[in-house]
């Protein structure tokens, strides 16, 4: 097996992880770099990550996800967030930033410009959050991949109570709404779980070739 593989067999939902172990700046850039390399559809990057180090924030977020200890056991705690209103504003700003990064001149981005704010027109504020959530969702795994190739331990988490953490953190001021949450460091030596063989189906029942 390549060390791809061996990054992913190594990874587990970590249940405890070693308070006394913090990410480094280093590994923390990592991560941020990674979620901002994220695909996003259009390359819109209608997402946005919370990146939580304060102790006190992380037990009080604690409190609100079924008092599960990886919250405040973590080193850092990474909330993945959409944004309230995505407008035609913000796919201006795509745009403005392409200009500024590629040179690309008006006259090519323009029918694309028109075209993709034709799309968003017609879509619902409850659509757009939608597909904002489904990216949130590919940010979590490549996060997921680069942990475990990067050897930083996590544990991706849908049980929690969304409008509590979006009132800890004052989400509400930036117009943002939390979706999922990744707690991350490095696993305790006692955390039963690390030892456990994973369990998965055998390749040939899950992938299918033609």
């Amino acid at each position: 097996m390549n060390n791809t593989i061996d990054s992913l067999k190594w990874r587990y939902a970590c249940k405890k992880f070693d308070e006394t172990k913090i990410l480094s700046e280093d590994k923390i850039d990592i991560l941020s770099e990674a979620f901002n390399l994220t695909a996003t559809s259009f390359g819109l990057q209608p997402i946005k990550m919370l990146i939580v180090k304060n102790k006190e924030l992380q037990k009080q977020l604690m409190t609100h996800s079924f008092n599960q200890q990886q919250l405040s056991t973590a080193s850092h705690v990474l909330v993945l967030c959409i944004q309230d209103y995505f407008t035609l504003e913000d796919i201006d700003k795509y745009f403005d930033l392409e200009k500024e990064i590629r040179g690309t001149s008006e006259d090519i981005i323009e029918k694309y410009r028109k075209q993709l704010k034709g799309i968003f027109s017609n879509k619902s504020t409850i659509e757009k959050q939608e597909s904002a959530i489904n990216q949130a969702y590919i940010a979590l795994g490549n996060l997921m991949t680069v942990c475990a190739i990067e050897k930083i331990d996590a544990c991706p988490m849908e049980g929690f109570n969304a409008q509590k953490f979006d009132e800890v953190l004052d989400l509400k001021e930036d117009s943002l709404k939390s979706v999922l949450v990744l707690p991350v460091g490095y696993r305790a030596d006692d955390d039963f779980m690390s030892t456990l063989k994973k369990v998965r189906k055998p390749v040939e029942n899950t992938v299918i070739r033609k």
